[in-house]
């Protein structure tokens, strides 16, 4: 008797088609995800919302937020660049002592900022959000400048927290002649700040969290001509705005420090490394080596909070080796004549 032997195999469908079918997914869900992540415009370019609490904390005695030692607290997440700002002029200007801090960590599954350790009955930094105000539906991002006292925020704008760190707790300071933002430079500040915030502090993320590739040809061209602008006025200038350390050099120094090993890859920001620039990475290795600087600098959690976190651009959650950042340790050869003089060497 003839048996007919029946073929089990499963057609499958054509590689072609599945190749379409899996892009056409993954887009459409990449979009889903960015829109939560990085709002947009029409062109695909990345819109950063702004901060919400903007109150300011001075050292006149009828201030609703006065400068007192001990009662404000600093809140950070050592990957983020804006918190790191904070961080580093509160070494500077030898805040250590009368300004706490307490660090946050991105959760990829909650989705948000949670404390290492329960803060004022708080586990999430979102709860704190709502601690400060009921019923808050806003973004809750760090840093945080908390009141101790009326347990409340009183700011979470970066740029203008490390203006009062810088001018309003000089009592408490241990470096109070340092002034980061002097009155004869502020316009010059204040205009390289405009520059860096648009092309570098936010022109990365505008790289990164681009969802066309129009929005992202247009500012990694931009990104790449500030540094190129930058580049050539630090071949005659020590940093900015001159001889003069100021806020204008803390706030890029933060993304400086992330590029190589952050922006570079996985926000696509690479067109060349700071480190192969001359000037920009001896300027680098300038404010590092600052004293305290490098003490608020954690590769390893910047590396952990991008590429751990940031689902979207690194689905896989792969987080790299490199780059080595001991170059940073390296002499820098650059003018140490103003730092002597308030003596941030020793």
């Amino acid at each position: 008797m003839k048996v007919e032997r029946t073929n089990n195999k499963r057609k499958s469908l054509p590689p072609k088609l599945i190749i379409k079918l899996g892009k056409f997914v993954w887009v459409t869900l990449w979009h889903m995800m960015m829109s939560k992540l990085a709002p947009r415009n029409t062109s695909g370019e990345y819109i950063r919302p702004s901060s919400y609490f903007r109150k300011f904390v001075r050292i006149e005695v009828d201030s609703q937020y006065q400068a007192v030692a001990n009662r404000y607290s600093l809140i950070v997440g050592m990957g983020c660049p804006w918190a790191h700002r904070t961080l580093v002029v509160r070494a500077l200007k030898g805040l250590e002592k009368i300004l706490q801090v307490t660090v946050v960590s991105p959760s990829p599954i909650e989705g948000g900022w949670i404390f290492n350790q329960d803060y004022v009955g708080c586990r999430t930094l979102a709860e704190l959000y709502q601690l400060a105000e009921a019923g808050y539906t806003g973004r809750c991002t760090v840093p945080v400048l908390w009141d101790n006292q009326t347990k409340t925020i009183v700011n979470n704008e970066s740029a203008e927290v490390i203006v009062m760190l810088n001018s309003e707790f000089n009592e408490f300071a241990q470096n109070p002649t340092l002034d980061l933002y002097p009155k004869e430079l502020k316009q010059k500040i204040d205009d390289w700040n405009d520059l860096i915030y648009t092309s570098v502090n936010n022109g990365v993320y505008r790289c990164g969290f681009a969802q066309t590739q129009e929005a992202y040809d247009k500012v990694c061209n931009e990104l790449f001509t500030t540094l190129d602008k930058i580049e050539d006025v630090l071949s005659s200038n020590r940093y900015l705005c001159g001889n003069t350390v100021t806020l204008a050099d803390v706030r890029l120094f933060t993304t400086l420090f992330r590029f190589d090993s952050v922006y570079y890859g996985l926000f696509k920001c690479n067109r060349r490394r700071i480190k192969d620039y001359q000037n920009l990475s001896a300027y680098l290795r300038d404010l590092y080596q600052l004293p305290g600087v490098a003490d608020t600098c954690d590769v390893e959690s910047v590396k952990q909070d991008y590429y751990g976190n940031l689902f979207p651009l690194n689905p896989g959650g792969i987080i790299p080796l490199g780059p080595d950042m001991a170059y940073l340790y390296e002499p820098h050869d650059r003018d140490r004549s103003y730092t002597r003089s308030v003596g941030l060497y020793k």
